[in-house]
C-alpha cells in the first residue's frame, strides 16, 4: 500500500471533532438539538389543551355569580353575556353540564386574567363584610351585657348620638328577660336596631 492510499484511509477513519455530538437516536434517526428545542416549544399538548378547557369552564361557573358592575366592567361579548344568561335559567343536570361546556368554548379566546381579578375582587368583598358583621354582632352583645362598653364605643364612635343608644340598650336588657326561669333570653325589635346602628357606624349598609 502506497503513502497516499495510507493518508486517504488515515482521514476516513479520522474523528472530524473532539467535541460531542449533544441529541438523541430516535426511530433509527438522530435527533440533534436545535430540533429537540423546536420540539420544546411546539404547539400545546392535548393535557394542556383540556387543563386549559377546564379552566376557563370553571371561570365560567364563577361568572354566574358575580356582581353586575364587576360583570360591566369586564366587557365580555354579547354571545357569552346570552350563554351565561341561559345557563342561570336552566335547571335540568345535563343540560346545564352542557352548558357550561358551551360557555367554556366561548371563553377560550379570552383573557382569563381580568376575569380572575373581578371574582377575586369578589370575595375579597364578600370576606370583609362577613368580618364586619361578627364586628357589629361582638359589640352588639357587649353593649347590651356591659354598662362599660357604651363608654367604649363612644370613644371610638364619639359621633354616635348616645342617648337613642342608652334608649335601645335598656329596652333591649328587658327584652331578653327570661319570662319564666329556665327559658333562653329573647331578642325583640331594639337587638336588632341596635345591631343595625352599630353595623352602620362601622361602615356597613342598612339592611333593606
Amino acid at each position: 500500500m502506497n503513502t497516499k492510499t495510507t493518508k486517504a484511509i488515515k482521514g476516513i477513519t479520522k474523528s472530524p471533532s473532539k467535541a460531542t455530538i449533544k441529541g438523541y437516536w430516535s426511530n433509527g434517526r438522530f435527533v440533534k438539538p436545535e430540533e429537540i428545542a423546536a420540539e420544546e416549544v411546539g404547539p400545546p399538548s392535548k393535557t394542556q389543551l383540556k387543563a386549559e378547557a377546564d379552566e376557563k369552564q370553571a371561570l365560567g361557573e364563577a361568572l354566574l355569580t358575580l356582581r353586575a358592575d364587576l360583570m360591566a366592567r369586564l366587557d365580555l361579548p354579547d354571545k357569552l353575556l346570552q350563554a351565561l344568561a341561559d345557563a342561570k335559567k336552566i335547571t335540568h343536570f345535563e343540560g346545564r353540564r352542557r352548558q357550561m361546556q358551551f360557555i367554556g368554548k366561548l371563553m377560550r379566546p379570552l383573557d382569563a386574567e381580568p376575569i380572575k381579578g373581578a371574582i377575586m375582587e369578589q370575595q375579597s368583598g364578600s370576606a370583609e363584610l362577613t368580618l364586619q358583621l361578627h364586628l357589629a354582632e361582638q359589640w352588639r352583645d357587649k353593649l347590651i351585657a356591659s354598662d362599660d362598653a357604651l363608654g367604649s364605643w363612644l370613644t371610638e364612635h364619639p359621633d354616635t348620638d348616645a342617648q337613642p343608644l342608652r334608649a335601645l340598650i335598656r329596652q333591649a336588657r328587658k327584652d331578653a328577660k327570661p319570662e319564666k326561669p329556665g327559658e333562653a333570653p329573647r331578642h325583640g325589635k331594639s337587638y336588632r336596631e341596635i345591631f343595625q346602628l352599630v353595623k352602620q357606624a362601622l361602615g356597613g349598609e342598612p339592611e333593606a
